[in-house]
């Protein structure tokens, strides 16, 4: 005999399996891992200071 299947359970399930796959395709087409978002974090900041070191002061 085969087994007794809830369709809603069946169909969320499968929905939730398609979105599971787009997103994973989302993250690699566009995500970026977080060390490379901490690189770019730092890069920026270290700019900033660089440039706020150079500023002259208005006195």
């Amino acid at each position: 005999m085969s087994e007794i299947v809830n369709l809603n359970c069946f169909r969320k399930a499968k929905n939730n399996a398609k979105k599971r796959a787009q997103a994973d395709e989302n993250a690699v087409k566009f995500g970026r891992t977080k060390v490379e978002r901490q690189m770019d974090e730092a890069r920026a900041k270290k700019a900033r200071d660089a440039l706020r070191q150079h500023r002259l002061d208005e006195e």
